[in-house]
C-alpha cells in the first residue's frame, strides 16, 4: 500500500496532500500510518528524510477536535531547528482544516508572545524540552485534553540530558494519550522511554536503502593546510551551494571570519547566534543569497535544505553517528550529493573506525590546488528581500508574487523562494534585478498595505 488514497483520511486532506505533491507514501509512512491513525502507539526507528513528520503529524491531526482549542498534539524537539522545520511541515499538512492553530515553543526566543498564543489556545504545539516544561510550570500549557504526544528525535533529546525533563512533561499528560516516539537508533535507554511510556507499541523498523546517491571523499591533509584544501576542492568542483562543518563555535567562527577576508562568501551557523541571526542565516542560505554555510552540528539535525548537492567535514565528527546526520544532508529524496571529508594524520583511527563500520576500504585523495586568482564558488544568483507582511496579515506567497508581476510589471521568472512567517515575508529575488524589485515593492502595495521591506 502506497498511496495516501488507501489511508483512511478525509477528502480534503487527500486532496492537500495532492497539491502538497504527496502522491506515494516513503516506506516508513506506509508501515506506521495505519496502525498510528488507528489510534496504535508505534515506535519508528528510521533515518533522517524517511518521512517521519507527515508519519506523525497525520495522526495527530486526524484527531483534532477543531472547535476545542485545548492543545490536543504535542511534538517535543531536541532543537529549535528541528522544532521550527516540523511546525512549518505540519501547517502545511493542517491547510485542509480551517482555523487550526499550531504554537512554537522552543528557548532563545522571547516567552512573553508565546504566553500571548497560548492564551488563545493552540491545537497543535511544537517544541523543546526545556522551554515547554517553562509553560508547564507557569501553568501557560496545559496538556489535560492531549490526544497525540510525538517524541521526535528521541536519541538525540536523551543525548542533550533531556531525559528528566522529557519524563516530567510525559508525567502531566493524560494516561489514554496515543504517543509516538521517532528514533534513528533505538539503544537501551530508548528502549526504556518505550517500556515507560507506551502501551504495547508496534515497531516500525525502516533501514536505510544503501544507494549510491552520496559519493563520498576522504582528502588527507596537513595540519596546516586543510582551508586552503577546502578551497581548492570547492573551486574544482564548484557545487551550487555547501554545508562545512566544524566540530566547535570557535572553529566556525575562525573559518568563516577567515574565508570572507579572502573574498569567499560564507555564513556561520552556531548556538551562540540569536534567534533572529539564525533565522537570518538559514533564509539567505536556502534563498540562494548565500552559497557556503559553515555549521556546528546544530545544523546536523533538524536542518532541512533541499536539493544540497554537497557537504564538507572540515572536522571530522567524535563517533559514528553524526557522521551518518551529517553526511545525511545531502543526497535527500532523489537527488545526489557529495560528502567530502578532511583528516589530518593523526585522525586516521576515525577512518579506520568508518571503514570496520562498513566493511570496506577509504582510499584517500589529494586536494586540487586552490588559484587564488581564481573564484572559488559561482557568485550567488538571488538576493532575499524581507517584507514586513506575514501570516497574521493573511498574506500568501500568490499576494507577493501578483505584485511583483502585476501591479510591480517585472517578470515571475525572476521570482525562487517565497517563505511566509508569522509576521514577516521572505522572497528571493535574481540579482540583477533584486535592487530594482526592492524599490518598487517598498513603494507600492500589497493586499492594499504599504510594506516596509529590507534588502538581504
Amino acid at each position: 500500500m502506497t498511496d495516501f488514497e488507501n489511508l483512511n483520511l478525509p477528502e480534503a486532506q487527500l486532496t492537500n496532500l495532492s497539491d502538497l505533491g504527496y502522491l506515494k507514501m516513503t516506506a516508513v509512512q506506509s508501515a506506521a500510518l495505519p496502525p498510528a491513525l488507528a489510534g496504535q502507539d508505534i515506535v519508528i526507528e528510521a533515518e533522517t528524510g524517511s518521512g517521519k513528520t507527515v508519519a506523525f503529524a497525520l495522526p495527530g491531526l486526524a484527531h483534532i477536535k477543531p472547535r476545542d482549542f485545548a492543545t490536543q498534539t504535542l511534538v517535543m524537539c531536541p532543537t529549535r531547528e528541528l522544532a521550527s522545520q516540523v511546525a512549518a511541515e505540519i501547517r502545511r499538512l493542517a491547510r485542509f482544516q480551517a482555523n487550526l492553530k499550531v504554537v512554537v515553543l522552543c528557548g532563545g526566543m522571547p516567552i512573553g508572545p508565546q504566553i500571548g498564543s497560548l492564551e488563545h489556545g493552540a491545537h497543535v504545539v511544537v517544541g523543546t524540552p526545556g522551554r515547554l516544561a517553562d509553560h508547564l510550570r507557569k501553568g501557560t500549557l496545559r496538556l489535560t485534553r492531549l490526544t497525540t504526544l510525538v517524541l521526535d528525535e528521541a536519541d538525540r533529546m536523551l543525548d542533550m540530558g533531556f531525559g528528566e525533563t522529557v519524563a516530567e512533561i510525559i508525567s502531566q499528560t493524560p494516561k489514554t494519550r496515543q504517543t509516538i516516539l521517532c528514533s534513528a537508533t533505538i539503544p537501551e535507554d530508548i528502549a526504556d522511554l518505550s517500556r515507560d511510556f507506551q502501551r504495547s507499541p508496534q515497531r516500525i523498523t525502516v533501514k536505510p536503502v544503501e544507494t549510491v546517491k552520496i559519493t563520498e571523499t576522504f582528502i588527507r591533509v596537513d595540519a596546516g593546510s586543510k582551508q586552503e584544501a577546502l578551497l581548492g576542492y570547492l573551486q574544482s568542483n564548484q557545487p551550487d551551494s555547501v554545508v562545512v562543518f566544524c566540530q566547535t563555535k570557535r572553529g566556525v567562527d575562525g573559518l568563516t571570519e577567515s574565508l570572507n577576508a579572502l573574498g569567499v562568501r560564507a555564513m556561520a551557523l552556531h548556538g551562540d547566534l540569536e534567534q533572529r541571526q539564525r533565522d537570518d542565516v538559514l533564509l539567505k542560505f536556502r534563498h540562494g543569497s548565500i552559497r557556503m554555510l559553515i555549521a556546528t552540528d546544530v545544523a546536523a539535525r533538524g536542518l532541512d535544505i533541499e536539493a544540497l548537492p554537497m557537504v564538507v567535514n572540515f572536522d571530522l565528527p567524535q563517533d559514528l553517528e553524526t557522521y551518518v546526520h551529517r553526511i545525511g544532508r545531502t543526497g535527500r529524496a532523489d537527488a545526489v550529493g557529495e560528502a567530502v571529508s578532511l583528516f589530518v594524520p593523526k585522525e586516521t583511527f576515525k577512518i579506520e573506525r568508518l571503514e570496520a563500520s562498513r566493511e570496506g576500504v577509504i582510499k584517500p585523495v589529494s586536494a586540487p590546488n586552490f588559484k587564488a586568482e581564481l573564484p572559488v564558488l559561482p557568485p550567488a544568483a538571488f538576493r532575499t528581500i524581507e517584507i514586513s507582511l506575514g501570516r497574521k496579515d493573511k498574506i500568501r506567497p500568490g499576494d507577493i508574487l501578483g505584485a511583483i508581476t502585476g501591479s510591480l510589471g517585472f517578470s515571475g521568472s525572476i521570482v525562487g523562494k517565497i517563505d511566509i512567517t508569522p509576521r514577516a515575508s521572505f522572497v528571493s529575488i535574481e540579482k540583477s534585478e533584486a535592487h530594482a524589485v526592492f524599490k518598487a515593492l517598498g513603494n507600492g502595495l500589497i493586499k492594499r498595505r504599504h510594506p516596509k521591506v529590507r534588502l538581504f
